[in-house]
């Protein structure tokens, strides 16, 4: 007896029609970026380890590539040892503007939507492959600030279409923590910000003590720094809010100036399935960005942290002499559906793009099915002729099972078509009948979210 297999961990693999809903995912992301002018690009799978390790955690996490034989001074592949596969799409988007900075115009517009690997212990939302969705605005040694707004609009129309439980985009702006931080007088910046970012998993008062341990805060200044972090607001009013804390700083204004003109631009984007908030307790990566900052989390699944992120960076990439700035927004594809699909939250209306079976009466009907096929084909209709001429109520069955909701019956008098989900069975023609919009291709279903 063959062995049995067993799935890889952390290795997702779909069923085909929890594969439509990716699919049609993807098609509806793609379709949003596009249509603010964004092109697609896609890069390699790997990087040299040199640029993938920069330090950090994420170091243990790299999948090295390497040849099963050990290569031989003469062997063409001995020079490329040393690679990985990237862990995000940031590091091989950041190589590829710096490499082919010549022939782009900048500022560059562009999306990606490309699995990772990441060699870490699987769990609900976190896995070893995964699908990414980065959309960015990168210009060349200096980007106006208008493109934050304009990226983070993109990815709240983007995500605003797609048909998932309700979104909250959380807004913050690194100028303005850090401005608030040092008109505080506070003698670690940096480091406050990491004990504040400690706030969903430690209480408030522990909190408090260690900016006053680690960071030399005065208990007074503690007290300020988680007032500053209790700001959450869907509006503006939050610099109002920020002013009352009696902190005087010329970066700090400028952070609230900037995170004011985000909501605004953003709010009137926001659909029934989308929020926006300002929630001045979001900070993201302490050594990358600069100014804007955002979290997307998604209702009802918080425990799976953010589903997506980012903000602006003055220095995506530099060669010495030119410095590449850029805003962008990464929309975790599999963190995301993944939970969903398994949930039943998330599901594909049928597993299979036909939405015709065309049935034979006998072998010798077969070219007149092919010819009725080719013809809906021809109109942009998927459609396939039945493997076999069994009796008619077996060709529906199989039809059922395949959940192609249409069967089409030729015949030498004129053609009938049935739906099969209601019964109905009409006369058409294959060069004018076409189905329903929505029958065309396989839609996602969205069940009732569980608690």
């Amino acid at each position: 007896m063959a062995p049995r297999i067993s799935p890889l961990s952390g290795f997702p693999e779909l069923l085909p029609a929890a594969r439509a809903v990716e699919r049609q995912v993807i098609a509806s992301l793609s379709r949003s970026f596009e249509l603010h002018g964004f092109a697609n690009i896609e890069t390699r799978v790997v990087e040299p380890l040199d640029r993938l390790a920069k330090g950090g955690e994420i170091d243990k996490e790299i999948y090295v590539l390497r040849r099963l034989h050990a290569a031989s001074e003469d062997d063409d592949a001995a020079p490329h040892e040393g690679l990985g596969m990237h862990f995000d799409l940031t590091v091989p988007f950041a190589r590829y503007v710096q490499e082919f900075a010549g022939h782009l115009e900048f500022p560059f517009r562009r999306y990606q939507i490309q699995p990772a690997w990441r060699g870490e212990r699987p769990q609900e939302g976190r896995y070893r492959q995964f699908t990414q969705a980065d959309v960015d605005v990168v210009g060349r040694d200096e980007l106006p600030f208008h493109h934050d707004i304009e990226v983070m609009r993109v990815m709240v129309q983007a995500l605003d279409a797609l048909p998932l439980p309700p979104l909250s985009f959380q807004f913050n702006n690194r100028k303005l923590i850090q401005g608030f931080y040092r008109g505080l007088g506070l003698p670690d910046v940096t480091e406050a910000i990491r004990v504040i970012d400690k706030l969903d998993k430690l209480p408030a008062e522990e909190v408090a003590g260690q900016l006053v341990e680690r960071v030399g805060a005065t208990a007074e200044q503690a007290e300020r720094c988680l007032a500053l972090a209790s700001i959450r607001v869907p509006d503006t009013s939050f610099v109002e809010r920020v002013r009352d804390l009696g902190v005087d700083d010329d970066l700090l204004e400028e952070g609230l100036a900037e995170l004011a003109a985000v909501v605004e631009g953003c709010s009137p984007d926001a659909g029934d399935g989308v929020t926006v908030e300002a929630n001045l307790r979001i900070a993201r990566g302490l050594d990358y960005y600069t100014g804007t900052v955002v979290e997307i989390f998604m209702s009802g699944y918080e425990r799976l942290k953010s589903v997506g992120g980012g903000g602006r960076y003055d220095a995506l990439a530099s060669d010495g002499r030119t410095t590449y700035p850029g805003v962008g927004v990464s929309f975790g594809v599999s963190r995301t559906l993944l939970p969903l699909i398994s949930d039943g939250v998330l599901a594909g209306s049928r597993p299979v793009p036909s939405a015709v079976l065309v049935a034979l009466a006998d072998e010798g009907s077969r070219p007149a099915g092919d010819a009725v096929a080719a013809a809906l084909r021809d109109r942009g209709i998927a459609c396939e002729v039945a493997p076999s001429p069994q009796k008619f109520g077996r060709q529906i069955r199989y039809a059922e099972r395949r959940g192609i909701p249409y069967v089409w019956f030729p015949g030498p008098d004129g053609h009938e078509v049935k739906d099969i989900r209601s019964g109905d069975q009409v006369a058409a023609d294959p060069d004018t009948w076409a189905p329903p919009a929505e029958d065309l291709s396989p839609q996602i279903v969205m069940k009732e979210q569980h608690p």
